[in-house]
């Protein structure tokens, strides 16, 4: 059987993915925690690898998508489908570095509050539920800072890897929410694989999968059900 591993994305944690489990509840599941495995997206696509056995469909979301394309690029043969939620192919522009090193100085001089202040308007769409930003503030809020600070390096270092997508050998789903400030580039990446789809999350900003389940999981299961 096929593990579905869900990746979550910045700046909250696995928790994330609890929208999903009932959801999933058929498929064998893996939520792994990337804090603390260090600042190389692809050494922690290299050490996912050694934990998990057998076929993959990494679902990954925002940063989690960052290392669902690692583990592609690792180990395309044992991927038998890929799921790019709010994510991208390509590496970080020189803005997006520069930002990436003012994110550093804020978290390490106790800013969290600051950075999700920042975040939070692009991470939900406009009518998002208010229990629902309470909650993912509060699983960003439980991740310590000098973990965010390594997980902010190593998204600022990834290295493009349109190219793993351009060759990928299993079927890819982007998924990106109406509102989400990757959007624009959500066709372009689904486009670039040989099987490549892309769905819009109605209502939803860049965490579609934990805004808007109730739309994310049925274009999921429909995926899965395909893929596997």
């Amino acid at each position: 059987m096929s593990t579905i591993v869900l990746l979550h994305a910045f700046p909250v944690g696995p928790a994330m993915w609890e929208p999903q489990i009932a959801a999933l509840s058929g498929h064998e599941l893996a939520i792994p925690r990337l804090y603390g495995r260090g600042t190389s997206i692809d050494g922690w696509a290299r050490q996912l690898l050694r934990e998990l056995d057998g076929e993959l469909v990494p679902v990954g979301a925002s940063m989690g998508g960052y290392c669902a394309l690692a583990l592609a690029r690792r180990a395309p043969e044992r991927l038998c489908g890929l799921v790019l939620a709010g994510s991208r192919a390509s590496a970080d522009t020189a803005a997006g570095v520069s930002t990436r090193e003012q994110t550093i100085e804020i978290l390490r001089r106790g800013g969290f509050e600051r950075i999700w202040a920042t975040m939070e308007p692009t991470l939900f769409g406009p009518n998002a539920d208010p229990a629902q930003l309470a909650e993912a503030h509060a699983t960003a809020a439980a991740q310590s800072a000098d973990e965010l600070v390594a997980a902010t390096a190593a998204m600022r270092d990834r290295p493009d890897l349109s190219d793993v997508v351009r060759t990928l050998p299993c079927p890819l789903l982007v998924t990106t929410g109406e509102f989400d400030f990757v959007r624009p580039e959500a066709s372009t990446l689904s486009a670039l694989a040989p099987q490549g789809e892309l769905a819009v999350i109605e209502g939803a900003g860049h965490l579609a999968s934990f805004e808007r389940p109730d739309l994310f999981n049925p274009i999921l299961l429909d995926f899965l059900a395909r893929a596997i």
